[in-house]
């Protein structure tokens, strides 16, 4: 996106500025010819389609170009930003001559696409030059035979040779800022669309409160047409009920999840109290669901900044949430005033991850989705969050979970086992133990 922006900036806004006074400067140049001999001016004019012809036809093929520097650009950054993270790894492996081959072929990648597209400009420069040198010549040449003919005088076809000066800059230089804008607009339209897909989705405002209960009837869903991740998923999840998500890695745990949350559009029906979820305005279904994920957003600021995001809460209701994260000893130690660091350099795994959790035990809504919450926690402080998190009532609270501990297990109203994007089964603990199906294999290898 950064890369589109400053190509955006370049090649359509800085250059508004100039095309407009070129615009200016070509009008006012042909009004003064059309004063002196309105005959040279139409010729002028007949002309000046030729390299506005040019910037027509050879637009097309720019903005392709431009496109394809726009999509080697975000690949490059990508690998960049990979290598950076991983390099640690790279070291350990002795992976740094396989790490620079990546790097190279990306790098060459990017920039021959970009020589592709400078020659390509310059090209359109060249054209538009030819076609300038031919106006001129042409209105010259047409001048000449009229002032030897006696229709004008040679002071007049001097003075409008001059003119073409002015007509002829902007006739080199606008259809390079026409072919150049025209590129632009391909990535202009690119970032409007990640724009318009990631945008909030407007909506019936619905009331922060579940009464009945969430129900899916028939979902399925993919992130490519080619494969699916979820397939005819039907399930009800009762208001205020317990239920914890398990299945193996890939079976659309996380994805679930992830359509409660209104991030994906998906077959089917997700109905909340028996309101279609589609028709639901994103922002009042964020007053209604919290997720605590695996990855945890921490800002450069406090600890107690981190868990109010500088909203204000009841001292009663703050206290009890870091209470029930499990961040009082963190609290104690250092102070709610402790400076976390940029993206929570001075904390560790485990006390981000109990920061987040704090965060939406603060919020309070009704429903509550975790997504691996724990994973970052040892296993005792995880098993207290969990359990705290499972004691609290009047919350509808949807656990994904690879932890299965028996004590924590019980808890739930029903547990919930996809497999491959379906619902191998679902119950309570001891009928599905007692079933000795595929929750039971799960079960048994844990243990």
């Amino acid at each position: 996106m950064t890369n589109d922006i400053n190509a955006i900036e370049q090649g359509y806004l800085e250059c508004s500025t100039s095309l407009v006074l070129q615009c200016a400067q070509f009008v006012g140049a042909l009004a003064m010819m059309f004063w002196f001999s309105w005959q040279l001016a139409v010729a002028a004019i007949l002309l000046s389609t030729l390299p506005i012809a040019a910037s027509l036809a050879m637009g097309g093929e720019l903005t392709r170009r431009e496109r394809t520097v726009s999509d080697l650009g975000e690949r490059y950054v990508s690998t960049i930003q990979g290598l950076l993270t991983g390099f640690s790894v790279l070291k350990s492996f002795k992976a740094e001559a396989q790490a620079s081959v990546l790097f190279d072929r990306n790098n060459r990648e990017l920039e021959s696409a970009k020589v592709r597209k400078r020659m390509w400009q310059g090209f359109v420069g060249s054209v538009a030059g030819t076609c300038g040198l031919i106006f001129q010549m042409g209105v010259f040449l047409l001048g000449a035979y009229m002032a030897i003919s006696g229709h004008i005088t040679a002071g007049t076809v001097l003075t409008i040779v001059n003119l073409c000066n002015f007509v002829l800059d902007p006739i080199r230089t606008i259809p390079q800022y026409r072919a150049s804008r025209k590129a632009v607009v391909g990535l202009v339209e690119k970032l409007a669309g990640l724009c318009a897909e990631h945008a909030d989705r407007k909506g019936e405002p619905i009331e922060p409160a579940l009464r009945e209960g969430i129900d899916f009837r028939n979902v399925s869903f993919g992130y490519t047409p080619e494969k699916s991740v979820l397939n005819g998923v039907t399930l009800s999840l009762r208001a205020g009920g317990k239920y914890a998500l398990v299945g193996g890695s890939g079976s659309g745990k996380s994805t679930l999840l992830g359509l409660l949350m209104g991030a994906y559009d998906y077959e089917g029906s997700i109905a909340l109290d028996g309101r279609e979820l589609k028709t639901v305005d994103t922002d009042s279904l964020y007053d209604l669901i919290s997720l605590i994920g695996q990855s945890v957003f921490i800002c450069d600021d406090t600890i107690e900044n981190n868990i109010t995001l500088y909203k204000s809460f009841p001292e009663a209701q703050l206290s009890r949430a870091i209470e029930r994260s499990g961040l009082s000893e963190l609290v104690r130690e250092k102070g709610r005033g402790y400076a976390c660091g940029e993206n929570g350099a001075n904390l560790s795994g485990g006390e981000r991850q109990r920061i987040a959790i704090a965060r939406c035990l603060l919020r309070g809504t009704p429903v509550l989705l975790l997504d691996e919450a724990t994973a970052a926690l040892d296993n005792q402080t995880a098993f207290s969050v969990t359990d705290a998190i499972l004691q609290l009532d009047g919350l509808t609270r949807v656990v994904v979970t690879h932890r299965l501990e028996r004590p924590l297990l019980e808890q739930y109203d029903s547990i919930i086992v996809l497999r491959d994007g379906r619902i191998q089964e679902q119950g309570a603990f001891a009928d599905l133990m007692d079933r000795k199906g595929f929750f039971y294999s799960l079960y048994t290898l844990e243990s």
